[in-house]
């Protein structure tokens, strides 16, 4: 048996995120080790914590530096320990009267009971201080240099553990205590086992250091209570069980878009090959290309394929008229090059990964070797290109390798990267077996975007799990992103750290969507009089639509076993609701889909079988690609737009809905969002459902179709003006300005603080 008795900050709550979710687990997954947090604290900001899913729960929560001791279950007071504590204390309106005339004593701001709690300094008249104390049966209690508790006599966090586990009957040797400040000396002098964690109070590390029973830990946090667990043999077997399950033109400078798609496709034209724009307009390298526009001196890299090596392919202009300054550099590659570097390798180990499929994920070494040649090409060519002191921006995890191998060829370039899919958590992330030079790459970045908060900390998570990181800026996200509503929000997101001997920005960029052409299509003649045709076909059925790539990331099976059971549950809307599936195929090769291309096909087959009568279908399922402005006419006629990604890193689908549907006045849509989709931090007006509670799936879809119109224009009025504001451009000239505000001074930690 474990009782771990530990501080909270700094301490349980402080370490390598891979330390902490190590530690965390053990706890969660073992029977035999209890959770005692110690803390400072008052017992109201304790609460949060215990609806944190990732950190355990307590089975005991002495607070208040030991003045309070209560069930970590139930919150009760432990009695008679509480009362007896209590029965000491004259009471705080009584100390702070008394307390306000000594000099020097400044209240702290926190929640506290039975104790007085005080920011100190050089002038604080402690003999006073002492007097007071004495005089009401009180203790005085200092920590970390600025901070002064007056107690009740004899409390004290080492004194409330001793009484806990008197009363509670266990045997001290399954004690251990944790803590970093000089605040945690008492639970030392209890003569119980202990660990000072890593980088803890140097007053604390003095006090401890003869001790026989305290180990003085090299890790932070966890991580030092990990170690203490290896140290101590009692406790050894909770480490080794541990350990078993852990993995370890214009004045402006040269812009380079390093992408792995060229900014073109090459069709033939009566016989010859000529160079035309991409099949969607609204996509991310239109947006992309704007920024040449105007005569920007630039360069965009990215592969073409060939039909053999050897023969070397010439810069070309893929848009001389629009773009005179823009030239393409290619970067040759076979059909087996490309399809082991981006259809398997990519796909198979990344892919998975970065979605927390990580059941589907595949590693091969001698794969990953191809991946990091394929990069060191796309780098070789990027420092070949670049002028000094260029701009490189560079995109998505198909290229991760690229910035550490251009930075050691071309250091004076300023570089870039944007993730275009979501970024995993340290658990996740961390599996792969390349984590470490894949993190050391990106960290020779300058700026590095994301769409969504929620992801740029999963990145600083997992750089803090492979090495010591200092957050240097953090910035609050309410202003623009939901935080506590959503599972992807967060309240503040880490803005600037200094790892590995640089200074890295990040931020948060979610893609917008051209929703000036998305109303240009929707009000052409041609998609109105398809609208109107669709709508006299279907009468007056309400119009579910779900738009997808085949993907199990996207979650298809999921909707239409949903969509079953609520045609099982609602016998009433049989015949009143149509689904309108639109999956588009993978590319070509792509064999990992073929799966659960057979089973949704199934699946489909199954519930029209089951459920289909003359003049209505129950699903329209089109395995296809659609033209965009086709895909517009269905945007603006679904009532209900279904989009329910178990993992998506941003998902425009959802806005392009959006965007088709704000401007009609023949009333409006809903949009019923999956929370696991990155845009559901944005679109605080979605209805969000969870894609693996088929439960939350058929509620949600009910509350779709049974909205108000009052409310569905509200809400869909609210939509429309956040994805019109942050459209497209909004995107790229936001990320382009913070990637050209980092200086060179910027750049590196110049003067290393004293460890």
């Amino acid at each position: 048996m474990l009782v771990l008795a530990t501080d909270l900050d700094g301490t349980f709550l402080g370490g390598r995120s891979v330390h902490k979710q190590q530690l965390y687990r053990l706890i969660r997954e073992r029977e035999d080790i209890r959770l005692v947090f110690v803390t400072g604290r008052g017992l109201e900001t304790v609460i949060p914590l215990l609806n944190d899913p990732v950190i355990p729960n307590p089975d005991y929560i002495i607070c208040d530096v030991g003045a309070t001791i209560v069930n970590g279950h139930t919150l009760e007071p432990i009695q008679p320990l509480q009362a007896g504590i209590e029965h000491k204390w004259p009471g705080r309106l009584v100390m702070q009267n008394k307390l306000k005339k000594v000099r020097g004593l400044r209240w702290q701001p926190v929640p506290q009971v039975r104790r007085c709690s005080f920011f100190f300094d050089e002038t604080t008249d402690f003999d006073h201080l002492q007097r007071i104390a004495d005089a009401s049966g009180c203790d005085v209690l200092k920590s970390a240099g600025k901070f002064v508790d007056v107690l009740p006599g004899g409390v004290n966090k080492g004194s409330s553990l001793i009484q806990l586990v008197k009363l509670l009957n266990i045997d001290p040797s399954h004690i251990l205590v944790a803590g970093d400040t000089l605040n945690d000396l008492s639970l030392y002098q209890t003569g119980y086992k202990g660990v000072v964690v890593g980088h803890a109070e140097q007053k604390l590390l003095d006090a401890t250091r003869e001790s026989e029973n305290v180990f003085q830990a090299t890790e932070a946090g966890c991580g030092g209570i990990l170690e203490s667990l290896a140290y101590f043999p009692a406790f050894e077997n909770y480490h080794e069980a541990e350990k078993e399950k852990s993995t370890e033109a214009s004045g402006e400078k040269q812009l380079l878009m390093v992408y792995h798609r060229l900014p073109y496709e090459v069709r033939e034209v009566n016989g010859r090959s000529e160079r035309v724009p991409p099949k969607s307009p609204n996509g991310i390298i239109p947006s992309l290309m704007g920024f040449f526009a105007g005569g920007r001196a630039g360069t965009w890299i990215a592969w073409e394929e060939i039909e053999k090596k050897g023969k070397g392919l010439r810069n070309i202009y893929p848009d001389e008229k629009r773009f005179p300054n823009l030239l393409a550099a290619r970067i040759g590659l076979t059909k087996k090059e490309v399809d082991l570097f981006y259809k398997v390798f990519s796909k198979e180990a990344f892919w998975p990964t970065i979605f927390s499929f990580i059941d589907k994920a595949t590693f091969n070494h001698s794969h990953w070797e191809h991946y990091v040649k394929i990069n060191r090409l796309f780098a070789e060519r990027t420092a070949a290109e670049a002028d000094q002191g260029a701009s490189v921006w560079i995109h998505d995890y198909n290229l991760w390798m690229v910035p550490g191998i251009l930075r050691q060829l071309r250091p004076d370039l300023r570089i870039a990267f944007f993730h275009h899919t979501s970024f995993p958590p340290a658990d996740i992330f961390n599996i792969i077996p390349w984590r470490g030079e894949i993190v050391g790459s990106l960290l020779q970045c300058d700026y590095i975007g994301f769409h969504i908060p929620r992801y740029a900390e999963n990145f600083v998570d997992v750089v803090k799990s492979q090495l010591p990181v200092k957050v240097l800026e953090e910035m609050n996200c309410t202003e623009r992103f939901l935080s506590y509503s959503c599972p992807l929000g967060v309240e503040k997101m880490t803005r600037s750290i200094e790892a590995g001997g640089r200074t890295v920005r990040l931020g948060a960029h979610p893609v917008g969507v051209n929703v000036e052409y998305i109303t240009e299509l929707c009000e052409k003649p041609s998609v109105l009089q398809q609208v109107d045709t669709m709508r006299r076909e279907l009468g007056d059925k309400q119009i579910i639509l779900s738009v997808e790539r085949l993907d199990y990331v996207k979650g298809p099976l999921e909707k239409i076993y949903a969509f079953q059971e609520f045609l099982e549950q609602y016998p009433e809307f049989h015949g009143k609701v149509e689904l309108i599936n639109i999956c588009t195929p993978p590319a070509q090769g792509m064999k990992v889909y073929e799966k659960i291309q057979q089973e949704l096909e199934q699946a489909i087959g199954k519930i029209n079988g089951r459920y289909s009568r003359v003049g209505w279908t129950p699903i329209h399922f089109f395995f296809r690609s659609f033209p965009f402005e086709e895909v517009m006419a269905y945007y603006r006629l679904a009532d209900i737009a279904w989009i329910t990604p178990l993992r998506d890193g941003l998902n425009l689908v959802a806005k392009e809905y959006v965007a088709a549907q704000g401007l009609r006045e023949d009333g409006c849509g809903v949009l019923l969002l999956s929370e696991f989709a990155g845009a559901s931090v944005e679109l605080g007006y979605a209805i969000r459902t969870n894609p693996y509670d088929r439960r939350s799936l058929k509620e949600g879809l009910l509350q779709a179709l049974v909205m108000d119109p009052t409310e569905r224009k509200m809400r869909m009025k609210r939509l429309f003006d956040t994805v019109r504001y942050f459209d497209i451009d909004y995107w790229g000239n936001e990320f382009l300005q913070e990637l050209e505000s980092v200086t060179p001074e910027d750049r590196m930690v110049l003067v290393a603080e004293p460890a």
